[in-house]
């Protein structure tokens, strides 16, 4: 089954479970944020993990819908924490209501993951919650770690990439290795699955940060450089101040807005940070095809993982 195959049959379930419950407008913003759209690119891994395992989709379907419900509850309280006025286009939870309302909110999607899963019969249930518990925590801290690195002043690059694989990358890993549970999957199996959305992870959080920075405006989306005049401690800042700290300090300390972004990003260029960003995303997506490959060689069926990659390459936002 395609990834848009998978895509659809997620949404029709999504549709037929929205939250119901009282007061309205408790349940009313969990549901707004669940429908405000997105590639849902973690319920689709999990979808992709059963069926490469010789699974059933249908029968993962509450694990990914737990995981695409945990998703939105770490973007409502992101959105307080970062004090966001949109998501998609569209106001965030706590613009549309108020901030309780989004904190009540979000700790309800939290207990309604942990809902879904326990609605789940299939085999490896224990293992799936043990995951899913670990992923949560390790999601917290890389919020934590984000938050924390834009109150110091050295952040090093083990530092960065340990951030984004708390952040971003483990959450893929649980999508897909809780789909290979749900098939009944053997441990290395599933090692391997967690490990090769770790490092797709990893490389599209990678590829994020160069598109902020180098990318088109009307393809990704939104203000070129946003990252560069929020002051944020990215691999590439980091890189900038490893390659000359004296320019780097000077353009993020005298400079602000446009005219920061402009002059950090016409520098980054002409010290390569463009291409090395590019090879370092590479290299994760590299480490990814010698698991898909191992994956193949163990029985597995790659062909959902390898469209899944493609996929992630080709985005421009």
């Amino acid at each position: 089954m395609s990834i848009a195959n998978h895509l659809e049959n997620y949404l029709a379930y999504l549709k037929k479970n929205p939250f119901l419950g009282s007061p309205d407008n408790l349940y009313q913003p969990m549901n707004y944020i669940m429908n405000l759209g997105g590639k849902r690119i973690r319920p689709v891994l999990c979808l992709i993990g059963a069926e490469s395992c010789g699974g059933s989709a249908d029968e993962a379907l509450n694990v990914a819908h737990a995981i695409e419900i945990f998703h939105n509850f770490s973007l409502v309280h992101d959105d307080i924490m970062d004090r966001a006025d949109q998501r998609r286009g569209l106001p965030t939870v706590h613009k549309k209501w108020n901030e309780p309302t989004a904190i009540l909110a979000g700790d309800n999607l939290l207990v309604k993951a942990y809902e879904s899963i326990l609605a789940y019969s299939g085999p490896n249930k224990n293992e799936i919650l043990t995951l899913f518990s670990r992923t949560a925590t390790e999601v917290c801290e890389g919020q934590q770690d984000d938050m924390d690195f834009a109150e110091r002043n050295e952040v090093s690059e083990a530092d960065y990439l340990h951030m984004i694989q708390n952040k971003t990358a483990v959450l893929l890993g649980c999508s897909l290795a809780s789909g290979a549970l749900t098939a009944g999957a053997k441990a290395d199996v599933v090692n391997k699955m967690y490990q090769f959305a770790i490092a797709l992870g990893m490389s599209f959080q990678l590829m994020d940060d160069y598109l902020d920075s180098f990318g088109t405006s009307n393809k990704v989306g939104k203000v070129i450089g946003g990252d560069i005049m929020e002051g944020k401690k990215t691999w590439l800042y980091i890189k900038s101040l490893e390659l000359d700290a004296s320019a780097t300090h000077q353009w993020f300390d005298e400079l602000k807005g446009t005219s920061r972004a402009e002059a950090v990003i016409k520098g980054w260029k002409s010290w390569g940070l463009d291409s090395m960003i590019l090879e370092k995303s590479t290299e994760y997506e590299n480490n990814a095809k010698v698991l898909m490959q191992e994956l193949s060689d163990l029985g597995i069926n790659t062909e959902g993982l390898n469209e899944l990659m493609l996929f992630l390459k080709d985005r421009t936002h």
